[in-house]
């Protein structure tokens, strides 16, 4: 099936892939290419947006995109850097802001006789992120929006499809983002809405037919949403052909290596459970620093997954069910400027030694799309709805080196926290939850005994896609009871703390 294609040009902006996943919500197919690397086949694309950037279009470093085949022939979105840009090369004026304009605003002035801004309204919240702002609107812009402190909010630009707007219409703060992008798209744009979870599947399982054929693939399960949903498309595309290996790093949660491969069965897929614990925590010995510890834990994988592919006669492809965030919080997704967040174990392809091909089937989607595409599967709306657990475990929750003590204590831990929102009907409100074990102990005293013990830090956030997310508001009862627990049952801990930042400017996982 051919869909009608939107092009996202990507700045370097850590929201361009937020972008995506507004634009798919809409049921419209979207690829983010760079904005130097804009496709040969521009012509298939029937509308294009232009991200945001940390870059200034005042800058020595200016991000020029060649504009050529898109403005006056293309529908055009330019958010926040491409609305600057826009102005800036068109006639109009960006300057330094006198304050750095972040965070929420409201549209004090709004054209409602155009078709960009139906059914959105004066006082709508919009969210700002930037440094500079557009004194002058381009040759032949037109004022369309403002706010408070950002006059020019929002323009359009005569004599073409062209519409720039100074907020992110992308992050939910922007409360008619997503009303926007559809006003953009479906009712100017005209582009189909047309791709669901369904087609996704159709496509997905036809494309690895045709790739795979009747070559073996060996693909690493975690028991998670994202290495579940790839076992099942694969288990459609090639059956049998497919073998899934679980791997139990010795840093995962409490009972999990058993309860994973136990949840498996019954479902069709031939999995193999492997005990690597020992080996995992020996390469860890002595290392604390977050991202030596993500390499090695990725190379261990890579080291077991060779181990095993080589008792599997004829094996030519390694699976993995790398998802969008994981890609732009390593390395940009299409090569573009993106700053690099943190590394992820499953990203990056494959050391020289190892003789297989990589087949990510989800690396185009968020963690909600895959949830969606795993309910076109069929597969149990209780797995689906299971809480993200990092690749590289309860490692980047030990803060500091890993020891088979701490990782005892802070299984313990996690247990009852995790436990305790399944008994307190909290579970399906949170996105992800979890425990830190700290790097300091703290005074304490148990019995008129003085201790000096270990302090855990308890996680919990709302999220839709791990790029943005909030704290959970959890019950101070609760948060009472599962400290109370945490203390009287876990020998080494005795304070409990919950942390309440929120995703920017921290991230969901302290390492």
């Amino acid at each position: 099936m051919q869909h009608d294609k939107v092009l996202i040009l990507d700045f370097g902006s850590q929201y361009t892939q937020l972008i995506a996943r507004r634009v798919r919500e809409l049921s419209i197919y979207c690829e983010i290419h760079p904005f130097n690397k804009i496709p040969i086949t521009i012509k298939e694309f029937k509308a294009v947006i232009l991200s945001g950037s940390p870059q200034s279009v005042r800058g020595s470093e200016v991000l020029h995109p060649d504009l050529t085949n898109i403005r006056k022939k293309k529908p055009l979105l330019a958010i926040c850097y491409g609305a600057q840009y826009l102005a800036h090369f068109s006639g109009g004026k960006v300057a330094s802001s006198n304050t750095r304009e972040y965070g929420r605003a409201n549209l004090s002035y709004v054209d409602n006789n155009e078709p960009f801004f139906r059914d959105i309204f004066k006082g709508s919240q919009v969210w700002m992120s930037h440094s500079d702002t557009i004194k002058t609107l381009p040759i032949n812009g037109v004022l369309l929006a403002s706010t408070k402190d950002v006059k020019n909010a929002a323009y359009r630009i005569n004599g073409e499809l062209t519409y720039a707007i100074q907020f992110h219409p992308e992050v939910y703060h922007t409360i008619d983002g997503k009303k926007l992008l559809k006003n953009f798209l479906v009712d100017i744009a005209n582009v189909n809405q047309d791709w669901t979870p369904d087609s996704f599947v159709e496509e997905t399982v036809l494309y690895l037919k045709d790739k795979l054929y009747d070559d073996k693939v060996v693909l690493g399960l975690s028991g998670g949403v994202d290495s579940t949903v790839t076992a099942i498309l694969l288990n459609k595309a090639i059956g049998n052909n497919l073998y899934c290996i679980f791997v139990n790093n010795g840093l995962l949660r409490k009972y999990e290596f058993e309860s994973v491969l136990e949840q498996y069965e019954g479902m069709g897929l031939n999995v193999k459970g492997v005990d690597a614990s020992s080996r995992f925590i020996k390469a860890l010995s002595g290392i604390d620093d977050p991202e030596k510890k993500r390499k090695v834990i990725g190379r261990v994988f890579i080291e077991v997954f060779d181990d095993e592919s080589q008792l599997i006669n004829d094996v030519k492809w390694l699976a993995q069910g790398t998802i969008y965030p994981d890609v732009i919080e390593s390395v940009s997704a299409t090569g573009g400027p993106s700053a690099t967040i943190k590394s992820h174990h499953n990203v990056g392809g494959l050391p020289d030694f190892m003789k297989l091909k990589v087949i990510e089937p989800l690396k185009s989607l968020f963690k909600d799309e895959v949830r969606r595409v795993g309910l076109s599967l069929g597969i149990d709306s209780k797995l689906l709805g299971r809480h993200p657990f990092p690749g590289p475990g309860l490692a980047i929750r030990i803060l500091g080196d890993i020891t088979y003590e701490k990782v005892k204590i802070l299984q313990d831990v996690d247990d009852i926290f995790i436990n305790g929102l399944r008994e307190w009907k909290l579970y399906d409100k949170v996105w992800q939850a979890g425990a830190i074990l700290l790097p300091v102990n703290s005074v304490g005293v148990m019995g008129d005994e003085r201790t000096y013990e270990k302090c855990v830090a308890l996680r919990a956030v709302e999220s839709t896609d791990g790029m943005t997310a909030d704290w959970v508001n959890l019950p101070y009862e609760f948060l009472q009871k599962i400290s109370n627990d945490i203390i009287n049952k876990v020998k080494g801990v005795n304070r409990v703390v919950y942390d309440i930042s929120s995703k920017p400017p921290a991230t969901i996982e302290w390492e």
